[in-house]
């Protein structure tokens, strides 16, 4: 007589596939972790509109690109991680701009939490006080380099091109001290934009 029991066979088979499951879960929640912690999977954010805005705040951007071939001294990053209406409203921008003979490159763009922390602390380093530091870089909580919604444009020419042009896409310059700083605003284009501040902090 065989000692074949088919129900004690299928229970086991059944433990073996739960066992194996489990552990292809664990690996994989392991190896995405790993891949967050390094920066190489952005499995946080897909470019949707209505994206909560504290994943976006944590999206890094690049740390920087090729040199600008207008000026070898800044680079022109890609725009990775604008958010998505911003990404398209710089699009038409660079496309407005290469219609009129004008190159634009970005310095800067979107930043992560981490990013823009990084750049505050070495300003701060460089100008001696936090507050000093602020009137060119703030703090992360602050900034719409965190937020996906604003470039620094280099060099100072194309710049000045965007000052000029700009509103009528939504891109107006914030800042009196930072000629290279623009953010986007639909309500740019229609209302005009806002009076220059005299720093990032107001003052």
């Amino acid at each position: 007589m065989s000692s074949f029991d088919p129900v004690t066979t299928m229970i086991a088979g059944n433990r073996r596939t739960v066992i194996g499951v489990l552990l292809a879960l664990v690996l994989a929640v392991v190896v995405l972790g790993l891949l967050g912690a390094t920066g190489r999977a952005t499995f946080a954010y897909e470019r949707a509109a209505g994206q909560a805005a504290a994943i976006l705040d944590e999206v890094p951007g690049p740390e920087t690109g090729p040199a600008c071939p207008l000026d070898k001294r800044y680079v022109d990053e890609p725009p990775e991680g604008l958010r998505p209406d911003v990404l398209d409203a710089w699009h038409r921008l660079r496309t407005a701009a290469g219609q009129q003979g004008v190159r634009l490159c970005v310095q800067d763009s979107k930043r992560s939490l981490g990013q823009q922390q990084r750049e505050f602390t070495d300003a701060v380093r460089r100008f001696g006080t936090a507050e000093l530091a602020a009137k060119y870089v703030l703090p992360p909580e602050k900034s719409m380099h965190v937020k996906g919604i604003a470039v620094d444009v280099q060099p100072l020419a194309s710049a000045a091109w965007v000052e000029r042009n700009g509103q009528a896409l939504g891109w107006c310059r914030r800042y009196q001290n930072e000629e290279w700083h623009f953010e986007y605003d639909p309500g740019y284009a229609t209302a005009g934009c806002p009076a220059l501040l005299p720093s990032a902090t107001g003052s």
